[in-house]
């Protein structure tokens, strides 16, 4: 199995930015559809950005015009940057394919506060 590698998060002020990255132990095929998920605590994982193989993207709209999704598909590497972020950002951040049910890293935490 593919295993991610996510790293990039910490700890930032409100309005300051992030790049989060997520290596990949094999191949990313062009075709996968990666994406970020997120978890607070006692919330539902979420999913915040996809990237198809040929790089159309998409946001939950919570995200949009902040965060930025891209790939590299010769570096097997997914990046997610956060811009403006805001306390509600924050949680652990998880790459993975779209609809995966297994396969899931350690994430990398995101706080967000002042």
């Amino acid at each position: 199995q593919v295993q991610f590698v996510e790293s990039g998060g910490g700890l930032v002020q409100p309005g300051g930015s992030l790049r989060l990255t997520c290596a990949a132990s094999g191949n990313i095929l062009s075709w996968y559809v990666m994406a970020w998920y997120r978890q607070a605590p006692g919330k539902l994982r979420e999913l915040v950005a996809r990237i198809t193989g040929d790089g159309r993207t998409g946001y939950v709209d919570s995200v949009k015009g902040r965060f930025t999704i891209s790939r590299d598909n010769a570096k097997n590497t997914v990046y997610l940057q956060m811009n403006s972020l805001k306390p509600e950002d924050t949680a652990v951040y998880y790459c993975n394919l779209v609809g995966a049910v297994s396969g899931w890293g350690q994430g990398t935490q995101v706080t967000v506060s002042s």
